[in-house]
């Protein structure tokens, strides 16, 4: 098989690039959090331009991310479209495309995924409390209008508590797409090892898998319905400072629910620091990760590296949810 050469590796290359190198329908899932083209960080993002912005650039001009470009939607559109197509070739039929977005360009990837030939089955939900106001006031353009100081006074009380409109974000959603059966779901099971859910996977307080799910501990109804095990600091490295590591456990949720065979691939082609590698590792899966910035393919390796050397920095991630998730034995779809 021509994917042998990336099974278990982290290859570093342009995913554009290498995807056409897969061979069809060989992928059981892909799970991704690819770059969103907000700001100009698209997939030709500086890494060290991204790194270095602090806080002045807030003061300057809108929080990073948060400029409204209707261009960019375009952009990222178009873009996401090739490689969704090349995902669709590549999956088994079946198979399982999960894709982390913005809610302000959600619509634009789900588009993406749907264009290209798959069947948008859902979309979950990562709920979470704790993110940054990007609102910005207007006192400072206020004070530039050429106007005299008692009228600009009476437009800042005016205009009290009212700014640009960005609100607190606090969940982000997942495009779940799957790519068609190939006949019937159990005739596509059996013949593929792909394309059911797992529903013996629990979450919160051992209730049935549901498309919202969070790590904050919120309320006692939230906590009971979705709560997932907090991400440790341990997990993500002292040396990874990747912007935006994604909890362990999400990763583990979301590969448990639509990984089935022993033998299952699941691919990330923008890797990052490589929690889906990692993820896909601890729960006995072949991975694949695409990361076309050197720096983060040495840390997606040395994660990997630490969890088969020092496996306890991991082992709390799905922990709590495994003791949840021991229910009764159901009957096991059984294939030879």
């Amino acid at each position: 098989m021509r994917n042998n050469k990336f099974i278990n590796k982290i290859v570093c290359a342009n995913t554009l690039e290498l995807l056409p190198q897969f061979e069809e329908n060989s992928i059981d899932v892909v799970l991704t959090d690819p770059p969103y083209f907000l700001d100009k960080l698209d997939n030709n993002w500086d890494y060290e331009k991204v790194s270095n912005q602090n806080n002045q650039y807030v003061i300057k001009s809108l929080p990073a991310g948060m400029k409204f470009d209707r261009e960019q939607g375009k952009r990222f559109y178009a873009w996401y479209l090739d490689i969704s197509r090349e995902i669709f070739r590549i999956l088994k039929p079946g198979g399982f495309f999960f894709s982390f977005s913005s809610p302000r360009l959600y619509h634009r990837m789900a588009s993406a995924i749907d264009d290209a030939g798959f069947e948008i089955r859902d979309a979950f939900m990562w709920l979470y409390t704790q993110n940054q106001a990007k609102a910005m006031g207007v006192d400072h353009f206020i004070k530039k209008m050429n106007i005299d100081e008692k009228a600009k006074e009476k437009i800042k009380e005016k205009l009290n508590g009212w700014k640009t409109p960005q609100i607190k974000s606090c969940f982000e959603p997942i495009a779940m797409a799957q790519k068609p059966a190939d006949q019937t779901y159990l005739n596509n099971m059996l013949k593929h090892e792909v394309g059911l859910f797992n529903t013996n996977v629990r979450i919160g307080d051992n209730m049935y898998p549901a498309n919202v799910f969070t790590i904050d501990s919120i309320n006692e109804l939230i906590n009971r319905a979705f709560l997932l095990p907090k991400p440790t600091k341990k997990e993500k490295g002292e040396y990874n400072d990747h912007k935006t590591v994604k909890p362990l456990a999400i990763c583990e949720y979301l590969i448990k629910l639509s990984a089935f065979s022993k033998n299952a691939v699941v691919l990330d082609p923008f890797i990052g620091s490589g929690t889906t590698a990692v993820a896909a590792k601890k729960l006995g899966k072949n991975y694949i990760g695409i990361e076309a910035n050197e720096k983060y393919v040495k840390i997606a390796e040395k994660r990997l590296k630490e969890l088969d050397e020092r496996p306890e920095l991991f082992s709390d991630s799905m922990k709590k949810l495994d003791e949840r998730s021991k229910v009764s034995p159901r009957v096991q779809l059984q294939i030879a």
